[in-house]
């Protein structure tokens, strides 16, 4: 059902964000938005709440996503490693195509000023120029989404109107779909976001 609903729509986001902005994140409901995101056949996902909390227990994200990918998806997709944000590599393997990061605040604003400071160092030891400060340069020094494209798609959950300093950079052009909460989520009301996005038309500020 999950690859028949992924092809059934118009468009599909390359990278996911999925945003906690609840206190309490849940393991297995966090768990099973990233393996209904590979099921669809989405390459990037990144999970972030606002306390750094799936960051700081990544390894229990990881047993769970790995339990429930077994439950759902069997053994039927090539192999590939899980990166986190930290650039700390896992020993476990999932199956799907997918590559995921955890992040938190630290990847976000902090990034950008530790990216400013990297790219001070460079004028000041002649390295580079100010006016070569452009787009490309400050995502080349970022290196919290490294190798990953920015974000199509945000899924935000919870009750606060805000992405709590989720990657500021690089949503400038990213769709944001609130849902009420993580907690409990069906994939329904999955799939439901995933077809809204696939309608909305974007004029990239036009």
């Amino acid at each position: 059902r999950w690859r028949a609903d992924g092809r059934a729509l118009r468009k599909l986001p390359v990278h996911v964000g999925l945003v906690v902005t609840e206190e309490e994140p849940s393991y297995a409901d966090m768990a099973s938005l990233v393996v209904w995101c590979m099921a669809m056949g989405i390459s990037y996902v990144s999970v972030y709440d606002h306390n750094g909390i799936f960051k700081r227990n990544n390894s229990r994200l990881m047993d769970e996503i790995l339990k429930q990918q077994q439950e759902l998806l069997g053994l039927d997709c090539s192999k590939y490693s899980v990166e986190f944000a930290n650039h700390d590599k896992t020993g476990q393997v999932l199956n799907c195509q997918s590559t995921l990061k955890v992040l938190s605040p630290e990847d976000g604003k902090a990034d950008i000023v530790k990216a400013a400071q990297n790219f001070c160092q460079l004028v000041a030891q002649q390295q580079r120029t100010h006016s070569d400060l452009d787009v490309n340069m400050l995502d080349n020094l970022l290196s919290s989404t490294h190798g990953f494209p920015d974000p199509d798609l945000v899924l935000k959950f919870g009750p606060v109107d805000s992405t709590l300093g989720f990657l500021p950079w690089h949503i400038r052009l990213t769709e944001i779909i609130s849902l009420p909460s993580h907690l409990n989520i069906s994939y329904e009301e999955f799939f439901s976001a995933l077809h809204h996005y696939a309608a909305c038309e974007q004029r990239w500020g036009k």
